[in-house]
């Protein structure tokens, strides 16, 4: 026997001398094809493979060092932010690419938006924008801010993003700054984001003569905020269904029933809904067009994204996100191929569900463009105007059964009076551009005095703990019901049921 190792590992069981870059060089091919690999996991599996005993602590940190063995630093990637905008901009011309630091040259926040979609939302999506934030896991948490759009088939269409150091008022209005400089558009734009008030006044002076529509997520979260412990599960519930009948409904009757149903069960409730400002998220009163989109959720596609790169530096994070987009782009331009119809596909589906309530109804000739259609409640429909007095047609887009029925009636094409944003034409058009790979992203280049900026990590480190997995809403609310196992009852469960067992 020679008593001498000549391995790294150690003799011992106690694992002092198995040193991090030893744990490091065992496990970073393991960790490369599993990326989830956990401390706990490594030492049960150093203790089993070598025999010696390591702890948590040791294996943590040997993981660390060989993620940056293969994914790179993170504080290295923030000193490459000048040469990877760079970089970005050059391999998608008419792309921007821009970061902030702050006056201790710390990364602030950067902003990226590719040329591919910044044509797509100009030459094929609705004037609509959804506004969302995404908090990131990453090593130095920050904020993903996202501005996305709807297709012509109701998909996500990603506009622009922005990683910053944290969701304040101040970088909200700095994304929007850089979002309107971008945007080459002069028709008004309709955004649905947040209600806070500092968000709804850098909309109003940044996009002039814009609409500020409430994510009617964020709001009902904040009204039970507002009033936290007032009301059970099953109550809350019945709110929320209420207060959703009440946004989507077309008049201001259907708005009015569903509020009662709320001041029913209480009135601080709808007191605190009625100073809300339903002019901002009620269908029947805002005067901007959402096409029937009252939640900004549209950013859940951008939070997958994120939870699949928010681990990497902030670099390959971006490029990560940048594939994305390119992936996305090119399935859903090979898909549209494939389609026949004038319209996309969700589109001939609601235009298929209100012919098929059209079949019944009868309608008279008013003027040279207006008729009156009978049915339940009897509608005036204005072929001239595209409009109808259910309203339906203009929250929508697409015409409704009372419109079908005098389109029909008359032998024209109800074709002809469905919003071009709904074409297979217009869905490809927004498609059209391909956003390109980005090259050399990890060598900046040696001798470029303009790219020898100096950009540090941001000051904010992630807290212990385990990060949150989900985002939690108040769609929550809306699913969830409680019920009772005995008498399958709603409302309360077993130990609180009335009836005998």
């Amino acid at each position: 026997m020679h008593p001498t190792h000549t391995c790294e590992g150690a003799s011992g069981t106690t694992g002092h001398q198995a040193t991090r870059s030893w744990v490091a060089s065992i496990i970073k091919e393991k960790l490369k094809a599993f990326p989830n690999y956990k401390p706990k996991d490594i030492v049960n599996d150093i203790k089993q493979e070598y025999g010696i005993q390591l702890n948590y602590f040791q294996a943590w940190r040997g993981k660390e060092i060989a993620r940056e063995q293969l994914q790179g630093s993170y504080k290295e990637a923030y000193g490459q932010l000048p040469y990877f905008c760079e970089k970005i901009m050059e391999a998608n011309p008419g792309s921007l690419a821009l970061y902030t630091t702050k006056e201790d040259s710390s990364f602030h926040r950067l902003f990226v938006s590719f040329h591919a979609s910044l044509h797509g939302f100009q030459h094929g999506c609705r004037p609509l924008i959804f506004l969302d934030s995404i908090p990131l896991k990453s090593k130095y948490q920050g904020t993903l801010l996202a501005a996305t759009a709807a297709d012509a088939d109701d998909g996500v269409f990603p506009v622009a993003f922005a990683i910053a150091d944290s969701e304040s008022d101040d970088n909200w209005h700095w994304f929007l700054l850089e979002l309107q400089s971008v945007l080459s558009t002069s028709c008004p734009i309709t955004f649905v984001a947040g209600s806070e008030h500092r968000l709804k006044d850098s909309i109003a002076e940044i996009f002039e003569g814009s609409f500020h529509g409430y994510c009617l997520r964020y709001l009902t979260e904040q009204l039970f905020r507002d009033l936290k412990g007032q009301f059970s599960h099953e109550i809350k519930r019945l709110m929320v269904e209420d207060l959703y009948a009440a946004a989507y409904a077309a008049k201001p009757e259907g708005f009015q029933t569903s509020l009662d149903n709320i001041k029913s069960i209480s009135v601080d409730a709808y007191n605190w809904i009625m100073q809300s400002g339903p002019e901002n998220w009620a269908n029947s009163y805002f005067q901007g067009t959402r096409y029937n989109h009252l939640t900004s959720n549209f950013g859940e596609l951008f939070y997958s994204w994120a939870s699949d790169a928010d681990e990497l530096p902030i670099t390959q994070m971006v490029d990560v996100i940048r594939s994305k987009i390119m992936e996305l782009i090119v399935s859903r331009r090979e898909a549209s191929d494939q389609w026949v119809t004038r319209l996309t596909p969700s589109m001939e589906e609601k235009l298929s569900r209100e012919r098929q309530k059209a079949h019944s109804l009868q309608f008279l000739l008013c003027g040279s463009s207006t008729y009156e259609v009978c049915s339940d409640t009897n509608e005036l429909v204005d072929l001239d105007r595209w409009e109808c007095s259910c309203k339906v047609w203009q929250l929508t887009g697409i015409p409704c059964c009372h419109a079908i029925a005098v389109i029909h009636g008359i032998n024209r094409s109800v074709y002809d009076f469905c919003s071009r944003f709904f074409t297979s034409e217009i869905y490809r058009l927004t498609y059209t551009e391909a956003v390109l790979p980005i090259q050399y992203v990890d060598a900046p280049p040696a001798k470029d005095s303009q790219l020898l900026v100096t950009v540090t990590p941001p000051s904010t480190r992630r807290p212990p703990g385990r990060p949150a997995t989900k985002r939690h809403g108040s769609e929550d609310v809306v699913k969830r019901q409680l019920q009772c196992s005995r008498c399958k009852g709603l409302g309360h469960n077993k130990s609180t049921c009335k009836e005998q067992s």
